[in-house]
């Protein structure tokens, strides 16, 4: 069954433009995912298609309303309206995830793309402005991610990330799966360098055990490689994995 990725959104153009492109476009074209955007003005109940307002409490910045999110997110999985004793959860399988990007999540890493790629439906909450209503977070949320300890001036860009980072793990959407099972961070490692035609360039040449012709030799150069440059450029990522 093909991944479908829905992606709640004030900005839904901005969306569609960006997934026609590279792998997240071939996966739709080859039917190994679909990805839908849902304009949450739609999901406004006043003429102005209200969807943020000031924050209880005071404050700069605005935050986007409880419930234009909740009857998008009811409307998707065609279910009753969520109160205050239920949760999402109870309307859905293992196989489904509604996600929202919060500094408060689980940082995305690639372990998490993979775990995601393997889901049957997935639901990003796009955040914008100041904040989302907590309340969206308590009752319509499974899964909490943060791209990093930083802040963008929208959700849109973070969910492009990782949707492209989930999509390219799907079956069928690289023309070489093997690559994607050698790329940083697949095994907490980072990749090892990598070298094209021509042999020498400005005398700058390709290191010998290259062109040998010996793959096991070349694999465990590789690996080599790996931790050695893990251990070099991110040793917290190595010292976090225990690597030996």
């Amino acid at each position: 069954m093909a991944l479908r990725i829905d992606i709640i959104t004030a900005f839904p153009t901005m969306m569609e433009e960006a997934f026609s492109y590279s792998m997240v476009g071939r996966a739709m074209k080859r039917k190994c995912a679909s990805v839908v955007n849902h304009d949450l003005r739609k999901y406004a109940t006043d003429k102005h298609r209200t969807i943020d307002d000031t924050p209880y409490g005071g404050g700069g910045g605005m935050i986007l309303q409880a419930e234009p999110i909740f009857r998008c997110v009811e409307d998707l999985f065609q279910i009753p309206p969520v109160t205050r004793d239920g949760h999402i959860r109870q309307h859905l399988d293992d196989s489904t995830e509604v996600i929202m990007l919060s500094p408060q999540g689980e940082v995305f890493t690639q372990k998490k793309a993979v775990e995601l790629s393997l889901k049957s439906r997935i639901v990003f909450i796009s955040g914008h402005y100041k904040g989302i209503d907590e309340r969206v977070h308590e009752k319509l949320v499974t899964q909490s991610i943060s791209m990093g300890d930083f802040v963008c001036s929208g959700g849109e860009y973070p969910v492009m990330v990782m949707v492209d980072a989930i999509v390219r793990l799907i079956p069928g959407v690289l023309s070489d799966a093997a690559s994607a099972l050698s790329d940083s961070f697949q095994d907490d490692l980072l990749d090892c360098p990598y070298y094209t035609k021509p042999e020498e360039f400005r005398g700058m040449k390709v290191p010998n055990i290259l062109l040998s012709g010996n793959h096991a030799d070349i694999q465990d150069w590789r690996e080599k490689q790996k931790k050695e440059i893990t251990q070099k450029l991110r040793p917290d990522l190595w010292n976090r994995n225990n690597q030996t």
